[in-house]
């Protein structure tokens, strides 16, 4: 009889099989998924190694935490694929005296990641029950230059900016305004771009010293919408 994937696995815990050590998953995870698919900053592969991404998923997706895929994390949201978290923080250009935002908290993991290259990365979430599960993880984990809202990210967080970095983990019919405001000049800005149900693009925004914007495409990506408060 042939067993569904995950009837395997537990096939294989119960005759005591053992798995592959979170450390030597997430190098693994990195070393083929990311730097052999083009990521090249060291920051980043670094941070990659370090972010345990098995404690930003539910226990019962922890044997499938370092695949390249995403997962779901409830409330109808997902925690982004490895690759995509690494692409989208080398193209943002993260420094160690950066200053970030993040609009779509999700699960925290593209936080931790960011968390480990800049000095201080603000992120925002709208679904509140996600935004307290992921501050409590963050906190516990030991990420203390990251801060946590629940809150309309549309809307960006006007009292921290201006910000170096802004990264937009949900899809925007548009690149919002307010997130444009409150971009720094010579800042970059990584947004996916597209209707709901169709393919999306990528999209690098970077603010020049003159206040107007370099916009380029990268690639096609596929992201949850980016929820909106009523009358947000």
């Amino acid at each position: 009889m042939r067993l569904a994937p995950l009837a395997w696995f537990c096939a294989l815990a119960a005759c005591g099989a053992v798995q592959p050590a979170p450390e030597a998953a997430r190098a693994r995870m990195v070393e083929e998924q990311i730097a052999a698919r083009g990521v090249r900053d060291p920051a980043v592969l670094a941070a990659m190694r370090e972010v345990p991404r098995h404690l930003f998923v539910r226990p019962s997706d922890r044997a499938e935490a370092y695949d390249d895929h995403p997962l779901p994390i409830g409330h109808g949201q997902t925690i982004s694929q490895p690759y995509i978290v690494a692409l989208m923080t080398e193209l943002a250009r993260p420094r160690p005296g950066h200053v970030a935002l993040e609009v779509g908290t999700g699960s925290g993991y593209q936080a931790a990641v960011l968390s480990r290259i800049v000095r201080r990365v603000y992120t925002i979430e709208l679904l509140e029950p996600l935004a307290r599960t992921a501050e409590r993880r963050l906190a516990d984990l030991g990420y203390r230059n990251v801060t946590v809202r629940a809150g309309d990210g549309y809307n960006g967080w006007p009292e921290a900016a201006p910000f170096d970095i802004i990264l937009v983990t949900a899809s925007a019919p548009d690149i919002p305004p307010p997130l444009v405001k409150q971009l720094k000049a010579g800042g970059r800005m990584v947004v996916p771009v597209g209707a709901q149900d169709d393919v999306q693009e990528l999209r690098v925004v970077e603010k020049t010293a003159d206040g107007s914007l370099d916009i380029r495409s990268t690639i096609p990506v596929r992201f949850v919408p980016l929820l909106r408060r009523p009358n947000g």
